[in-house]
Order: structure tokens, then C-alpha cells, then sequence
């Protein structure tokens, strides 16, 4: 296919075709048809109905990807009239895509633009978890450095925060962090946290966050006293949990943060050198 073949098609695709509602990009049955080189809408129709199977079949909800609505076009008598059409995530072009006549020339170039553009997306979507991990252990170490501060402050001594992190640790997981070490295989040497899933860390992050407000409102002047406290927030987090169906202790593990920061440094260096880069 010529090049400037490709370059009219990606501008038509993303200038003309692709819209926005909410955020979240879309394109219209109708203009994709004609795109994709299909003259008649029932032709089409055929192709979408394919498409549909396939998203069924790759699990995914068929009303998400593919909706259906009304548009009024003009007539050439000077009237409107109301037809059928449907709303196309990416996902569901990428599907239609796949599922038409691959000897169209405009078929085959939407076969690879929508699965580099559905690729890019689900790159983007995962960086996005990758950070919010990053940020959520970060904040942890934060908040747990600002409670051992406190306990120095008011208690004098702090020499035992290590025990009041496990205690609380008992507390959220029903079992010692010893006990979750070896469950989810992390290192001695390592803290629990780095392998911790993000919603752990946060739940963490809000036992230790009341018992810092605590300690500080009823000026907790005792290593027990704020340690107890401690327990308590992390027992009243881990019953909410269990209250949503949600039971640490039978988390899997997330991977090794270290990783994942090595991995989220080593994108954002490659993308100021090429911000067209798509990773694999």
C-alpha cells in the first residue's frame, strides 16, 4: 500500500470517522462502513454480526463495545428520515476489522492500525495501574514514617515500630507478616509492602493514616497504647474488606516493586527519545 494511501486513510480514520463522547473515543457503523470499502449497509451488517460473536467469544460484554442508535440524514428530496446505526469502540472496530474481506486494500490497513491503536491503549491503561502502585507504596512509606515519628514524639521511643507494623499486619491479614511472607513467596530480607497489591497498600495506608489522626486527638503518651490502636484500625479495615468480598490473605501477590519502578523509569526515558514508540 502507498504511502500516501496510508497517510489519507490514518487521517480519515482520526480526523474525520473517530469521535468522543465522555471520554472515551467511538465511531459511528455507518462512517466505518464506507471507510472500510462496504457500499451497502446490509453487507455490512453481516460483517458486524461477526464482529459481535467475536467479542462474545473473547469475553467481553457485546453492549459495551457495540451500541446501537438512531441518526436523521438528509434526503435528496430536501426531507430527513431517521436510519439504524451503532456506536464502535476501538475494541469493536479492531473486531470488524478483523472479520472483514482482507482483500480490501482499506481492510487490511485497519486490521493493523486498530491493533496498534487497541495495543497502545491497553499499554497506556496498564502504566496507568504501574503508577498508582508506585504512588500507593510510596504514600505507605510516608504515612508509616510519619507514625513512627509520632511515637517518638509523644511515647519517647519508637525502637519497637517494627513489631506495631506487624501487629498491624496480624490484624488486616487474619495471619503474621511472616505468615504472608512465605504465602506469597517474598524475600526476608524484603518488605511485605513491595509485593503488596495496590488495594493493600491503601488499605494499609488508611489503618496507619487513623492511627496517626488518633494518637495525635487523644495525645497517646504510650508505645501500647498507640500500637493497640493501631490494631484496631487495621481489624476495622480488613471487616470492611471481607464486608465487599474482598480477603487480603487470599490476594495474590503483585510483582516485585522494584520491578515495576525499573520498568515505569526505563518507559518514560525511552518515550522522551521517541514519543511514537509503542512497546511490546
Amino acid at each position: 500500500m502507498k504511502r500516501e494511501v496510508i497517510a489519507h486513510l490514518t487521517e480519515t480514520f482520526e480526523g474525520h470517522a473517530q469521535q468522543t463522547d465522555a471520554g472515551v473515543d467511538y465511531w459511528l457503523g455507518r462512517d466505518v462502513q464506507h471507510l472500510l470499502g462496504y457500499a451497502e449497509w446490509r453487507n455490512f451488517q453481516n460483517v458486524l454480526s461477526k464482529a459481535k460473536t467475536a467479542c462474545e467469544l473473547s469475553g467481553h460484554e457485546i453492549g459495551h463495545h457495540f451500541v446501537d442508535v438512531n441518526k436523521m440524514v438528509d434526503l435528496g428530496s430536501g426531507g430527513r428520515r431517521q436510519i439504524d446505526d451503532v456506536m464502535l469502540t476501538r475494541f469493536a472496530c479492531y473486531l470488524v476489522a478483523q472479520n472483514g474481506d482482507s482483500a480490501k486494500p482499506e481492510i487490511a490497513f485497519a486490521q493493523s492500525y486498530f491493533a496498534i491503536q487497541t495495543r497502545r491503549a491497553e499499554l497506556v491503561e496498564q502504566r496507568m495501574l504501574e503508577v498508582e502502585r508506585l504512588l500507593a507504596r510510596r504514600k505507605l512509606t510516608q504515612t508509616e514514617k510519619e507514625l513512627s515519628g509520632i511515637i517518638y514524639e509523644q511515647a519517647g521511643e519508637n525502637q519497637n515500630f517494627a513489631l506495631i507494623r506487624s501487629k498491624g499486619d496480624g490484624a488486616l491479614f487474619g495471619r503474621s507478616t511472616q505468615a504472608m511472607k512465605a504465602t506469597w513467596k517474598v524475600p526476608d530480607s524484603r518488605p511485605l509492602a513491595d509485593f503488596a497489591p495496590t488495594i493493600i497498600l491503601k488499605a494499609k495506608d488508611f489503618a496507619t493514616e487513623i492511627t496517626i489522626f488518633n494518637a495525635r486527638a487523644h495525645a497517646m503518651r504510650t508505645e501500647g497504647a498507640i500500637s493497640s490502636e493501631h490494631v484496631t484500625n487495621n481489624k476495622a479495615v480488613r471487616k470492611t474488606l471481607l464486608d465487599r468480598g474482598i480477603r487480603p490473605e487470599a490476594l495474590p501477590a503483585a510483582e516485585d516493586i522494584k520491578k515495576v519502578e525499573r520498568r515505569v523509569a526505563s518507559h518514560d526515558r525511552k518515550s522522551l527519545q521517541n514519543p511514537d514508540r509503542i512497546d511490546e
